[in-house]
């Protein structure tokens, strides 16, 4: 039957993946990309970092507190005629203009009471009070804000921090509305965040301010905190900067990678496709085996794959066509001598025919059994359990058998001594036997009666490997020169003269050959005696790979 295989007829054709990304392109890419932004991110967050700033922050800014406290203790308050003390506040809002507002920082002192008696936002001037207000920052055109708006966008997306409390000023403040204010009336010093909206983060310190270590009243110092958030925005930038840079390498070195085996496994898999719908061959596999790499190995034995199955289906051609022809033979006898049978009256005549037919059906058999045999050699061979194989004492045995078995009259076998325990070879034990019988009964049928068939074993290097060497002699007409290599194909018949006519079907030394080629050793065939001199029988030498 030709064509494919019926399970073939409806399987739709393997899709060949194209286009400039493959899948395997994407998954580099995008593997590599991912890693890198899950470490930039984690670098974006600076969680820790900006928490150290604040801390320095607020320890230098507690310091000035205490410092401008120190001054407010020794020069403000002041005592009366009964020895209690005040703050004089003409003098403290004095004071504190000098010492806060080159520092940009807001100022407010508490008395002890809790009244808000100075503000440094209101400045004491002559003829009366001014109000400071912080101008808003000069606008820095739609690209800045632009690429403010991409920043604001990635970090909004970001983890939130913790929730800060609201810092809302009362229309008469006082130290009831900082809790700061109040800790420090008690002579601690404490400082806090809180979230002012448009003014930003406001960072709160409350210092005491005490004469003689009695608290007179309390110092708040507030001030945003926009500095810290722009050295985290440049550091974050100056990250960003290099993830764009990293960005570029990683993807530039993900493609190269990417073609350095996703191109190449393409252009296998294209080859592969044609070799299989019959378009190529092993010639156009890629080779790549330059690289010296997994993916040159891959194209080196898909290479020998396709070679070998190449190989393999010119063997089932040549050996279907050879089966063929010789089923043939015998059939076509057999239809001749049927159509002959019928015609004939004489006794002795449909007797011969009888028996050419006879010798036709015994040929079939022998055929049929020896092809069988022969058409799953490999795959038995392939699945066969390889053992350690003692061919001295294989070769002890089938000598053994031959003499136990052997009808008066045909030829000795005879087993030259070896090199007990040192013949030992790894295979397939059953077919290592059928490949010494096949060549002892190749040896008896061309023996004269009374001739010997000598075995010989022997272990030895062969270009620095060990081997070994079983040789098959005997006394029989020899081969036919220039046929040495032809007597191993198949149903190749040179068969001795007056040889039962369907005993053998020209299978033996082909079918021995498979077997010593499967254990990747090597066979020939030689005549024996002397040079220049006549011919004294056959050899046939084996070498199996220790």
């Amino acid at each position: 039957m030709n064509g494919p295989p019926a399970r073939d007829a409806h399987r739709p054709p393997r899709r060949v993946r194209r286009g400039p990304f493959s899948s395997l392109t994407r998954r580099i890419l995008a593997i590599n990309v991912l890693a890198l932004g899950v470490v930039v991110v984690g670098l974006l967050y600076l969680d820790d970092y900006r928490q150290g700033l604040i801390d320095a922050k607020a320890a230098a800014l507690t310091t000035q507190g205490r410092i401008i406290a120190a001054a407010l203790g020794e020069t403000v308050v002041v005592g009366d005629a009964e020895g209690v003390y005040v703050i004089d506040i003409d003098a403290a809002r004095q004071l504190l203009s000098r010492l806060v507002l080159p520092t940009g920082r807001r100022a407010r002192l508490f008395a002890g009471d809790g009244r808000l008696i100075a503000d440094s936002r209101r400045l004491t001037v002559t003829g009366g009070e001014v109000q400071a207000e912080a101008l808003p920052p000069p606008d820095d055109g739609p690209a800045l804000r632009r690429i403010e708006a991409i920043y604001q966008w990635i970090f909004e997306r970001l983890p939130p921090r913790e929730a800060l409390e609201r810092y809302v000023e009362a229309e008469n403040q006082s130290a009831d509305d900082y809790r700061e204010v109040r800790q420090a009336l008690l002579g601690d010093s404490a400082w806090s965040l809180r979230d002012g909206g448009e003014l930003g983060v406001q960072l709160i310190v409350a210092v005491p301010v005490q004469r003689f270590k009695l608290v007179q009243g309390a110092l708040l110092l507030s001030t945003a905190i926009a500095d810290v958030e722009e050295s985290l925005r440049e550091v974050r930038i100056a990250i960003l900067e290099l993830f764009a840079i990293g960005l570029g390498i990683t993807v530039l070195l993900s493609l190269y990678l990417a073609g350095t085996i996703a191109r190449p496994i393409h252009r296998l898999a294209e080859a592969a496709e044609a070799v299989r719908h019959g378009h190529g061959s092993a010639d156009d596999i890629p080779d790549f085996s330059a690289r010296g790499d997994e993916i040159g190995d891959l194209s080196r034995s898909l290479a020998d794959m396709t070679r070998e199955l190449s190989d393999r289906l010119v063997e089932i051609e040549r050996f279907a066509a050879d089966v063929a022809h010789e089923i043939k033979n015998p059939l076509t006898s057999m239809t001749s001598a049927l159509e002959t049978l019928a015609h004939i009256e004489d006794p002795e005549r449909r007797h011969k025919l009888l028996a050419i037919m006879r010798d036709d059906v015994r040929r079939l058999d022998r055929l049929i059994s020896d092809i069988s045999d022969a058409s799953r050699l490999d795959a038995e061979l392939a699945r066969a359990e390889i053992a350690p194989v003692d061919i001295g004492r294989m070769m002890a045995a089938l000598v053994e058998l031959h003499r136990e078995t052997a009808k008066p009259g045909e030829p000795a076998v005879e087993l030259a001594p070896g090199d007990d325990g040192a013949l030992i070879v790894e295979g397939d034990e059953r077919r290592i036997a059928q490949l010494f019988e096949n060549l002892i009964g190749n040896a008896r049928s061309f023996s004269p009666p009374g001739g010997v068939i000598r075995l010989a074993a022997r272990r030895y290097e062969v270009d620095g490997a060990a081997v070994v060497e079983v040789t098959v002699e005997d006394d029989g007409p020899g081969l036919p020169e220039g046929r040495l290599e032809a007597i191993f194909e198949r149903f190749y018949t040179e068969r001795p003269p007056g040889e039962t006519f369907g005993i053998h079907s020209g299978l033996g030394l082909s079918i021995s050959k498979q077997i010593v080629e499967a254990h990747n050793g090597v066979i020939f065939a030689e005549n024996r005696g002397a040079d220049g001199g006549p011919t004294t029988g056959a050899r046939f030498v084996v070498r199996l790979p220790v």
